[in-house]
């Protein structure tokens, strides 16, 4: 699989990095490509990440967004979606085929530990190549890595760079029941500069409609209308009222287009609450659809002769 980036560095000083840890994750893997040679600070989940970010503890965060197998990360989505805002800058997509780790000289392999998005990702294996061992849910996969040191696990699902950082043995590399498996990253920072538009650009937001009917088919046909094409739509609960839920949603194109900013006033005006998760370059490189009609340029016409009608200028 292909693998494109965009580097931050052009945003502005971006030195810390807080990413979902410990030692030894994908999301270190993705922070590496991210950030380059700039200062990780791993932390214990994906919402202490951010709340690093917030307090001024970092300066960005590399958090999972979603998972070509397992959909997507749903702490991430609560987290942006709460708090103070926060706003993606660019993002990484990176295959995902597991290491499976042992102690040095141990024994039968009776457990096998992971985080649930991972061993839901190599049960096959598992079943097929560990038929005694049992599955353990783990906080993160270094963290099963950690609990096979520590003795509680006899082995664990964890990412390739794990093996840099605990003194464990390799049983097995490559591992994934679905052999072009990815996860996308984001990295998100404070409000602030966002990168140029490229042409293969991605932006983010999360919408808390009202509740009630036509609402959903409201905010996508605000984007149908104008040839904006949809890339992800997810749900969550508002935890607050039964029933009631956030809408994160995903399109072609930036903020700083003009169709753009003008499918965003029309969100804007269907919602209770409209928070804008950013505008970047897509990892994938794939080019923004633009229909017939639909074009900047079209929209920018369109508000020249609106004005002119506006201020009765129809020579």
């Amino acid at each position: 699989m292909k693998v494109a980036t965009v580097s931050p560095r052009s945003l502005g000083v971006v030195s810390r990095i807080a990413y979902f840890g410990p030692q030894g994750t994908f999301t270190e893997q993705a922070a590496r490509v991210l950030a380059g040679g700039e200062e990780l600070i791993p932390v214990e989940t994906v919402r202490l990440a951010m709340t690093a970010v917030r307090e001024g503890e970092a300066d960005a965060a590399c958090v999972p967004i979603e998972n070509s197998v397992e959909g997507v990360v749903p702490t991430t989505l609560d987290a942006l979606s709460e708090s103070t805002p926060l706003v993606a800058v660019a993002e990484t997509i990176l295959p995902i085929h597991f290491s499976v780790l042992t102690r040095r000289g141990g024994g039968d392999i009776k457990t096998v530990a992971s985080h649930p998005h991972a061993l839901a990702q190599v049960r096959e294996w598992v079943e097929a190549n560990l038929p005694d061992a049992h599955p353990v849910a783990s906080s993160s996969t270094s963290a099963a890595a950690v609990g096979v040191l520590d003795g509680h696990f006899d082995a664990a699902v964890c990412a390739p760079v794990a093996v840099e950082h605990y003194d464990l043995e390799v049983l097995a590399t490559e591992v994934a029941d679905v052999s072009d498996a990815a996860t996308r990253f984001l990295l998100v920072r404070p409000p602030g500069e966002l990168p140029e538009p490229t042409g293969a650009d991605r932006t983010s937001v999360v919408a808390a409609a009202v509740n009630r009917t036509g609402t959903l088919a409201e905010l996508l046909t605000a984007l149908a209308d104008r040839g904006i094409n949809l890339t992800r739509l997810d749900a969550r609960p508002t935890r607050s009222n039964f029933g009631e839920y956030r809408f994160f949603i995903d399109f072609e194109g930036h903020v700083a287009e003009p169709r753009i900013l003008d499918a965003l006033t029309a969100l804007r005006r269907h919602c209770r609450n409209l928070r804008f998760l950013g505008s970047h370059p897509r990892a994938d490189g794939t080019r923004t659809t633009i229909q017939p009609g639909a074009g900047n340029d079209d929209f920018v016409d369109a508000a020249v002769w609106a004005d002119a009608v506006r201020k009765g200028d129809l020579a």
